[in-house]
Parts: structure tokens; C-alpha cells; sequence
């Protein structure tokens, strides 16, 4: 298959990106990153998660940070801020700031299901169905999530079947796009060819994200395989922030950055300025004292200072 015309970037440095780091980040510097963001070209930017501060410290001004972002008149005209939802009650409080669009997270491993929220595939789906409802009826847009969609820190490869099936049941709940994720990055472009190939005979292309961390060095590979199957939405973390507490040495998703710098390579239109970008992911690495892991944006940084 050809590669497609355009692709659209989903955004989520500040809440995948962030929401393990142990130290404390400012509100005002969480805003100030999504306003950058958003002034590079994103279009979608996943902004906060409602879930308790117990199991996430970093995300605990989930409130602040929405309510900012949707307040009238502050929020940039054509940008989609969503938040991840967990539960009703999560989804309750993201009604009440004005959220537009949700998403809800399961995963394709039974241990990691257990490991990450506490409850099987099928207890985590069953949670979903109302959270997914409530959001319909309120005119809410929701996201679906599939993690360990190409190996598991416990149970190893996934077999894309189990896949399918997790991406199926939030397809036919109403989850209006399926963001399938590498969570700890193991995959390659064979596997992550099948595993598309396998989802793609229940739910419809046009309806899958690819959300593939780069702990070996694979994600813009792997993104390179499915591009060719035809998925045309992609998820990535400015300056390849963020990475996964359950999985020893695993790395954040992949760098905004360097899809960018790909997507431009391959003549493939998104609204994203790679220099713009960049400037970006040199700021906020900065500020939160971080290594930038995009090797597009120490390039850039590194011609402009020649």
C-alpha cells in the first residue's frame, strides 16, 4: 500500500510524557509547554489524566489544567485538548472543566491489565462501557487505548489475536479511534505489520493510531510498516518523553521531532513546523532537567548554533 497524504500528530508530552517524572512540575510550566505546543502546528494535544494523585502525583492539577486550557477565549482556535478518564468518576470531573474529548486505557496482556489498573481485560472493559456512554451522551468524543500491543514485561510477545480482540470491544463501545501502543517498546516492523494486520480485520484502518515507544530503537521503523499499511494518525511525546514504570529501561514514546523530520522525509503533510518543535523540545528539557532523547532536535539545535 502507498504511504498516506497526510498525517495527523496526536500530542501526549504532557501527560504521557510527564506523568512519571518524581519531582514536581509547575502548573504555569505544564500550560506553558501546551501553549507551545500548540504554537509548533499540534492540532491535538493530550493534556492531563483524571486519575487519583495516589497512583499519579503528576497529573493531581488535572483540574487547574483543564479548566485553563477550556476556558473561553484562552484555548487556540482548532486545538483538540483531551485528558485520559479511567473511571466515571474521572470522567465526571472532566465534564465539569469543559472537556471535549476523553479517552479510556486497556491493555492487551492480562498482567499488565492487573499491574496498571488493578483489574482483568474483561473487568476493564466492563468500566469502560459506561464511562463511553455517559461521554456519548454528553457530546463527548472518546479515544480507546491498547497497551502491550507488541510484548509485555511479564508475559512477553502478545499475540496479536488478544490485540484484535481489546481493539474490537472498544471499537463496537464507541471509542471513535483505537490508539494501538508498543508500551515498552519491543517491537519490530514484521510484528508490528501482523499485529495491524490482525486488528485491521475488525476495526477499519482509518480508525487506528499507532502509539509506539522507542526503547530499541524501533519506533520510527515500526511507524514506517504501518504507514505503508495505511494508519494516518500517530502518537508522540515531544523530546521522547515519558517511558513505562513496569518495564526496566523502557523509553518514552516516540520524539514528536523525529516523526516529523520522517513524515517530512517521506513528502507526507502534517501541520507540525519541525524547527518550531524542536525549540520546544530543547525548552522543556531544560526546564524539567531531562536528557532530549530526539536526535532531530539536537540536529536542528546543533546546525542553528554553527
Amino acid at each position: 500500500m502507498a504511504f498516506p497524504e497526510s498525517v495527523r500528530l496526536v500530542e501526549v508530552g504532557p501527560r504521557d510524557g510527564l506523568q512519571n517524572e518524581p519531582d514536581p512540575i509547575a502548573t504555569a510550566t505544564k500550560l506553558d509547554l501546551i501553549d507551545r505546543l500548540a504554537g509548533a502546528g499540534h492540532r491535538h494535544i493530550e493534556a492531563a489524566s483524571f486519575v487519583s494523585p495516589k497512583w499519579v502525583p503528576q497529573m493531581a492539577d488535572h483540574r487547574p489544567v483543564m479548566q485553563a486550557l477550556m476556558q473561553e477565549g484562552k484555548a487556540r482556535h482548532g486545538v483538540t485538548y483531551s485528558a485520559l478518564t479511567p473511571n466515571l468518576k474521572g470522567l465526571e470531573a472532566a465534564i465539569e472543566c469543559g472537556v471535549t474529548e476523553v479517552a479510556v486505557f486497556g491493555a492487551a496482556s492480562e498482567s499488565f491489565s492487573h499491574k496498571n489498573i488493578n483489574c482483568s481485560i474483561a473487568e476493564s472493559l466492563d468500566r469502560f462501557a459506561p464511562v463511553v456512554e455517559r461521554a456519548q451522551a454528553e457530546g463527548i468524543r472518546v479515544r480507546g487505548y491498547v497497551s502491550c500491543v507488541l510484548g509485555c514485561p511479564y508475559e512477553g510477545d502478545i499475540a496479536p489475536e488478544a490485540v484484535a480482540a481489546v481493539s474490537r470491544a472498544l471499537d463496537q463501545m464507541g471509542c471513535y479511534e483505537v490508539s494501538l501502543g508498543d508500551t515498552i517498546g519491543t517491537g519490530t516492523p514484521l510484528a508490528a505489520k501482523r499485529m495491524l494486520e490482525a486488528v485491521a480485520r475488525d476495526v477499519p484502518i482509518e480508525r487506528l493510531a499507532a502509539h509506539f515507544h522507542d526503547t530499541y530503537g524501533q519506533a520510527l521503523a515500526n511507524l514506517v510498516a504501518v504507514l505503508e499499511e495505511g494508519v494516518a494518525v500517530i502518537d508522540a511525546s515531544v523530546a521522547g518523553l515519558g517511558g513505562c514504570p513496569y518495564a526496566k529501561g523502557a523509553s518514552g514514546n516516540v520524539a514528536t521531532e523525529d516523526v516529523v523530520y520522517l513524515l517530512n522525509g517521506l513528502g507526507i503533510k502534517t501541520p507540525v513546523d519541525l524547527a518550531r518543535i524542536a525549540a520546544v523540545g530543547d525548552w522543556i528539557t531544560k526546564e524539567i532537567r531531562r536528557p532530549n532523547r530526539s536526535k532531530a532536535s539536537v540536529a536542528v539545535a546543533a546546525a542553528g548554533e554553527r
